[in-house]
């Protein structure tokens, strides 16, 4: 059970990487200036742009949906369209 649990959580992040590399390379920003903008380290920033990140917290998803000059609910919403439509942490 606690490796589907990991799996999920696996899914969810390599998905939010994904919006989030996608939407930094539509504004044309690299790495260190969105970062830096957004008061988090580029490392952070790699991390979750890459999906490597082990997880992520809120505010740090705030952060980045600044810097990426979209909501938190626009990059949550953006992240559901890159997952199956059945997709559940359980």
């Amino acid at each position: 059970m606690q490796e589907k649990s990991e799996n999920y959580k696996i899914q969810l992040i390599k998905a939010l990487g994904e919006v989030i590399k996608s939407k930094r390379k539509k504004l044309n920003k690299s790495m260190y200036l969105i970062s830096a903008e957004c008061s988090m380290s580029k490392s952070t920033w790699r991390e979750a742009e890459l999906g490597v990140c082990k997880d992520i917290n809120l505010s740090t998803i705030w952060k980045i949906a600044d810097g990426l000059e979209i909501s938190p609910s626009e990059l949550i919403k953006e992240v559901e369209k890159k997952l199956d439509k059945d997709f559940v942490i359980e």
